[in-house]
């Protein structure tokens, strides 16, 4: 269980996984910066299954998530040095948990691509549909997208089989490689979305998402797909 506050910058130096049964909490106005990385050294935040993120932003001062190459200090929201379509420089957010997916040969698990497979921490899916994976809120998620390998990128935030019990409002996606917000299966409630300058799908669902999505601005650039349901 661990907390980190918003007078810190947080340096992710590679994949960090919240495991199971434990919390993190992140505190109004933080920021973390993720470390360039690729393959199976891309840097990512992972809140594994049966572990809970707390991280609840303000209007005023929202969560973010960036590039180490980010000059953005405490008590700022704009960085002063990246534009809004640099992309690609560090992995992103993946939430896991243990709701409904839907995958082939009927397993009830799988493990969720923009990580390493032998990474046990990827595991998502069950029959938890009611899982309660955290809360988060006015979280902004920037410059991220790795990719670990041909098809395998990161997307800026990664749901793979959260339940209704996790509270998920107001997020943000800007300049993402890959997709900016991407569900695997689950039935989490998502409002207030925006997504701007991401490089594949500004929202993509797979695996029989049962959620819903509600409020959403998407700014993409004019060739690639706003909306994806699989």
């Amino acid at each position: 269980n661990t907390t980190w506050s918003s007078d810190s910058v947080y340096v992710l130096a590679g994949r960090i996984a919240v495991e199971a049964d434990a919390e993190l909490i992140i505190e109004a106005g933080t920021i973390i910066k993720g470390q360039a990385g690729t393959g199976a050294n891309a840097t990512a935040l992972i809140v594994a299954q049966g572990a809970t993120l707390t991280a609840k932003g303000t209007a005023s001062a929202p969560i973010i998530m960036t590039s180490i190459a980010d000059e953005i200090t405490p008590g700022m929201i704009d960085s002063p040095n990246l534009s809004d379509d640099v992309d690609g420089l560090w992995g992103g957010l993946i939430v896991l948990g243990k709701a409904t997916i839907f995958v082939s040969g009927d397993n009830a698990t799988s493990n969720i691509e923009g990580i390493p497979a032998t990474d046990s921490n990827g595991i998502y899916g069950g029959s938890a549909d009611d899982d309660n994976s955290g809360t988060i809120e006015y979280v902004s998620v920037r410059h991220g997208g790795s990719n670990i390998g041909e098809g395998n990128e990161i997307n800026g935030i990664t749901f793979g089989g959260v339940g209704t019990g996790t509270t998920v409002s107001y997020i943000e996606v800007i300049a993402n490689q890959d997709d900016g917000v991407e569900f695997f299966g689950g039935t989490v409630d998502v409002s207030n979305v925006l997504v701007m300058n991401n490089g594949d799908d500004a929202i993509d669902t797979d695996q029989g998402y049962a959620g819903t999505i509600s409020n959403g601005i998407i700014i993409n650039p004019g060739d690639k797909v706003i909306i994806n349901v699989d």
